[in-house]
This record gives structure tokens, sequence and C-alpha cells, in this order.
């Protein structure tokens, strides 16, 4: 790997990463990290992985070219890498059924968990469902009202969903709330973190079992086009779409790796160093240093840090970040469900109205690859309103 981009020492992207946390938690981020370096490589895991992300997720989901949107725009042509099509509805899912295994394997019966958009929560429940394990989801009660209806699919799934009034009631108190959770527990309870942020191992773990994503859209546009594409974007809130998406064209330099924010929460573009959740970030602080207030009409990108990873990949140059308006996503919500007749997530439509400004700045024969990370099923009341307003 490029060392620009790699850990140069455990848990560390340059300088962003390692654990921040009290001496308790940190032996059990020790025995977690421990465990994770001997079953990711283990045969049995790697199988009873596969075999879940196949019969039980859907996977592999195509890279679907969308002709219609690519002659709208003009410029460049339009890829969707499809984990809107996984069970459940997003690219979450592929972190829990890892994790979740992992879990397993340590014996725990009780897994915790924190949500935003509700699509990691859900997916949680959904797998502790399947394996028969005690399910408590951590949500800010403002989340909680937009996702009304992700809220009681957990519940139908068993989960037990826990409101966090605290703070803005959004994903940042959720996530203090599940780490206070695990300070309190940690001897009966796994807390499957969902995005590539927190104290290592978790971003490094998040990012080997979301990388499913570019294995497969790398090996597809190989086989569709014969080379690799110009552009890979993805919507970044806590990273782990993105980071999933990049994974395996880090070593491409010719590939351009874009990380599209929402402008009421631009970390990467004006974020500093700084440590939130027990790691090191760029962050948005206020002047007394404590993490600003966030908002982005998509809930699952409302978090005022970064995965470390995409901290690094900012300072050193690898991958470009930018911001889109709540008004752009909108459009590119309406555009991609009426021209294609896929319906995205409003996460996701945040790198999509980033194509539609960047693909006509680019030659036809370019490609661009879209995470298209989730459906927009659990949105689509939200925009209702939002619209009729």
């Amino acid at each position: 790997m490029n060392q620009q981009i790699a850990q140069n020492q455990e848990g560390y992207f340059g300088e962003f990463g390692g654990s921040f946390i009290p001496p308790e938690l940190q032996e059990v981020m020790n025995y977690l990290t421990e465990q994770f370096n001997i079953f990711k490589d283990d045969t049995d895991f790697k199988e009873e992985y596969q075999y879940y992300l196949r019969e039980y997720v859907g996977r592999e989901n195509p890279l679907t070219y969308v002709d219609r949107l690519t002659k709208e725009w003009g410029g460049a042509k339009i890829y969707l890498k499809r984990e809107d099509l996984n069970h459940t509805g997003a690219h979450k899912i592929n972190n829990v059924i890892g994790q979740i295994l992992l879990a397993k394997r340590m014996g725990a019966k009780r897994i915790i968990a924190e949500t935003g958009a509700g699509q990691h929560g859900v997916a949680t429940a959904t797998a502790c469902a399947m394996f028969d394990m005690e399910c408590v989801i951590y949500m800010g009660a403002e989340d909680t009202r937009r996702q009304a209806l992700n809220v009681f699919r957990m519940e139908l799934l068993g989960a037990k969903v826990v409101p966090v009034a605290k703070g803005q009631g959004r994903l940042k108190d959720a996530v203090d709330e599940a780490l206070g959770d695990l300070v309190a527990n940690y001897k009966n309870t796994f807390y499957l973190l969902g995005s590539a942020v927190g104290p290592h191992p978790f971003p490094t773990m998040v990012k080997h079992f979301q990388s499913i994503i570019s294995e497969e859209s790398k090996r597809q546009i190989l086989e569709k086009e014969g080379r690799l594409p110009d552009v890979v974007l993805a919507c970044a809130g806590g990273g782990s779409n993105a980071i999933g998406a990049f994974a395996h064209y880090l070593d491409e330099p010719s590939v351009r790796l874009i990380g599209v924010e929402p402008d009421q929460a631009p970390t990467l573009s004006e974020g500093v160093p700084g440590v939130i959740h027990g790691f090191k970030c760029l962050v948005l602080l206020d002047e007394e240093g404590n993490p600003k207030p966030t908002y982005s009409i998509a809930a699952g990108l409302d978090y005022p840090g970064i995965g470390p990873e995409h901290s690094h990949l900012k300072t050193s140059g690898r991958a470009e970040y930018v911001t889109v308006s709540n008004e752009e996503v909108l459009d590119a919500f309406q555009e991609l469900s009426r021209l294609e007749g896929i319906i995205p997530a409003l996460e996701s439509s945040h790198a999509v109205a980033h194509a539609k400004k960047l693909a006509p700045t680019l030659p036809k024969d370019a490609i661009i690859i879209i995470n298209l990370s989730g459906r927009g099923d659990k949105d689509v009341e939200q925009v209702f309103h939002m619209l009729k307003k």
C-alpha cells in the first residue's frame, strides 16, 4: 500500500485515529482488536461471512449504468454501485454481518448500537433477530421523529430503541449514550459501531467489512469498461460507505476519490484536528473547543466529526471533499427517481448532487461511479413534507 495512506502505527492513519478512552474500556478494545485480528483472516470466519453476504444480504449487487441520467447531464458516463439493493436497504448490513459474527465468536449475548438515519439500527436489529441476541439501539430523539418508520422497523425486529433527548438529540448524542452503556456493561456487551469512527479498532474493522463495496465495483467496472473509473463518489457523514467505496482504489492514483458532505455539517471542509468519541479526527469545534451543532436533512450525515482515515485522506491530498446544499440534494433525489426509477436515500443523494455538477465538466468517455449507499423508502415521507412546504 502507498505509505502516504497506510496506517503508520496501530490504530492511526497519519496523525488521526488512536484510542482516547478510560483504562477499563481500553482493555475491552485491546481484546476486541486481538479477536478481530485473529478472525478476519480465519478461513471458517471468511466463509461464513461470505455465505451470509450471498444468501442473506443478496450480494454481489450490480454496478448499474444509468443511460438517461448520463444523457441528461452530458459528459461522463454514470454508474451506480447499488448498495440500495442490499437486504435492509443500505450498505450498513455489510459491516453488521461481519461484526455480529465476531461478537458470536466472542460469546456476546447483548448487542448495542447507535443510529442516525436508522439504517444501521435496522441492520443491527435484523442480524440480532437472526442470531437470537438482545439488541438495544440508541437514537437521537430528533432522529426518532424524522425516521419514525425505521424506529417501528427496529421494534418490529425485537430491538429496544432508546431515544436520546440530550444535546441536539441527534447522532452525536446517540454515540455518547452508546459509549456510556459500553463503559457500564462491557463485561457482557458488544458495541456494534456502525460507522468508520470511534477508538481503534472500530475504524479499521468497519473499513474491512465495508471494503466489499469497492472490491466488487473495481472488478465490475473492469469487466464492463476494461479500465478503472476516473472518479469514485460517495456521501460522507461518519464515513463508512465512503471508505468502503474508496478502499480498493486507494492504491490507484489515476482514480479521483471524492466525498460529499452537507454544507451545514462541513467537517472535512472546515474541521480542525480534535478528539471526539475516543479518537482523533477533523472535527467541527466551537470557540470553547466543544463539538459544534450540525444539521443535515439526511440524518445519517449529521455528525460533527469524520472517520480518521478520511481525515488523513483529506490532509494528505489523496481524496477530495466537497459540500452540497439541501436544495441540490432534493433536486438530485427527484431527478434520479424520475429519470431512472431509482429512489435514493437522502444521504446518497448528496453524492448524486455533486455528480450532476461534475459530470458535464468531464469528457464523454470519462467514468464516474456513484456509491448509492441506500434506498430512499425511509425518506419519502420526509421529502414529501419538505416539498409541500
